[in-house]
């Protein structure tokens, strides 16, 4: 998967929701009390968060909050990301810090991350500006993989979360591709389009939503589910 391409692309459709007529101050349902300025804020920061992860090999970097005014956070959003992209054209093996204990610490860790938390960003401004597009399944499928294989064992690394008693198989109904999470058979299957599944391990949607499908012990299952998985 071209980490590099997708993430320029999701970065541009992103700016693209900071228009002229755009309501900084609409709120963001998938993202708790945030307002659309904060994701952007968020977002940007972010950016920049990992400009110095790469370049200066390190994780505390602060920065200053984006600029209130439309248009100056519009210039602000796309200075931040063409910084990003271009850390990020380094090489892919190349050393950088990162929050992992589990993958590579490097350049290429980054590409897909940062791929994936813009792609699931640009769902929540969209979602909050109007209608979000769903994911496309072979993206959806990989960023699965990353919450199984980075986060939801980091979650409990940290503490946030206990490690599950049983076992649940998530199932993509479009894709046939199935992820067993936690000890054992699985006790339960939790089934959806790829999409749909990596909206509701990444808590935007959820669980009980009719597009998904149950099938064994589904209060079981549910407590896998809500983990939490991510932070």
């Amino acid at each position: 998967m071209d980490y590099s391409a997708l993430l320029c692309a999701k970065l541009t459709t992103f700016g693209e929701l900071i228009a002229v007529d755009t309501d900084l101050a609409a709120p963001v349902p998938s993202c708790g009390d945030w307002t659309f300025y904060d994701l952007v804020d968020h977002l940007g920061r972010g950016n920049l968060w990992v400009v110095t992860a790469v370049t200066e090999l390190r994780g505390d970097a602060e920065h200053e909050p984006a600029p209130q005014d439309l248009a100056a956070l519009r210039e602000w959003y796309e200075s931040t990301a063409d910084a990003m992209v271009a850390a990020l054209a380094a090489d892919e093996e190349q050393q950088a810090w990162t929050f992992t204990r589990t993958m590579p610490r490097t350049v290429g860790f980054w590409r897909r991350r940062r791929a994936h938390e813009t792609l699931m960003h640009l769902w929540d401004g969209q979602n909050a500006l109007g209608k979000a597009d769903p994911f496309d399944p072979d993206l959806a499928v990989d960023g699965i993989d990353e919450v199984f294989e980075l986060f939801a064992p980091r979650m409990i690394h940290r503490g946030l979360a206990v490690e599950p008693e049983v076992a649940l198989r998530v199932r993509a109904t479009d894709t046939g591709n199935s992820w067993s999470y936690g000890p054992g058979e699985p006790v339960a299957e939790f089934a959806g389009t790829a999409s749909d599944l990596l909206l509701a391990l990444w808590a935007r949607k959820s669980g009980a939503d009719a597009g998904y499908a149950w099938d064994g012990d589904r209060a079981a299952g549910e407590r896998v589910l809500a983990g939490p998985l991510v932070p």
